[in-house]
């Protein structure tokens, strides 16, 4: 079955995007690359900035059921989040965080790629939070806040550093924090 278009400009737009960075890709690289006309392109999206907002919210799912699957497999606890991270960074293709990336690009927090960001990231606070109540912390959303915190400052530290080692250095303080409030080290 032949891939359909707004498929291939999704594809080749997060590629790219992930890779170079949403505004050094034109729309006419995007169009090249994934062998779309333009009419079908502006029949799925309107402009590059829905594309953008196409892209984030495919990526928002898929990254944050890759990271449920994968604290799942890592044990189920906290912890397994650095774990899971430590795998990412590890790839070569790693490039950062997607979102934290569009953040970064995007001087408007009120424009609809920034904002579908920022939800990305209150997301995964939720799925912290998550974790922490069901290792029973005593404040699960005070401290899925901090474990973002740690996240993100791994991510950055990661790419940085081009190394896995700040996901190993994060569950490390992860534990204390855990520890500190009598929930264990997982």
């Amino acid at each position: 079955m032949p891939v359909k278009a707004r498929d291939r400009l999704l594809a080749t737009a997060e590629e790219l995007f992930y890779a170079e960075g949403i505004r050094a890709v034109g729309i006419e690289r995007i169009l090249a690359e994934s062998g779309v006309g333009r009419a079908s392109l502006y029949r799925h999206f309107p402009g590059k900035d829905d594309l953008v907002v196409a892209v984030l919210e495919a990526r928002d799912r898929r990254w944050r059921a890759w990271l449920a699957e994968r604290v799942e497999a890592l044990g189920g606890g906290p912890p397994a989040v650095f774990d899971a991270l430590a795998e990412r960074f590890a790839r070569n293709d790693f490039r950062g965080c997607a979102f934290i990336n569009t953040m970064v690009e995007s001087a408007d927090p009120d424009g609809p790629a920034h904002r579908v960001a920022a939800d990305h990231k209150e997301r995964v606070v939720a799925y912290l939070e998550q974790l922490l109540a069901a290792a029973q912390v005593s404040e699960p959303a005070v401290l899925a806040r901090e474990f973002a915190l740690l996240v993100d400052g791994a991510i950055v530290t990661a790419l940085r550093e081009r190394t896995p080692a700040p996901a190993v250095r994060a569950r490390r303080i992860a534990q204390a924090l855990l520890a500190a409030d009598g929930a264990g080290a997982g």
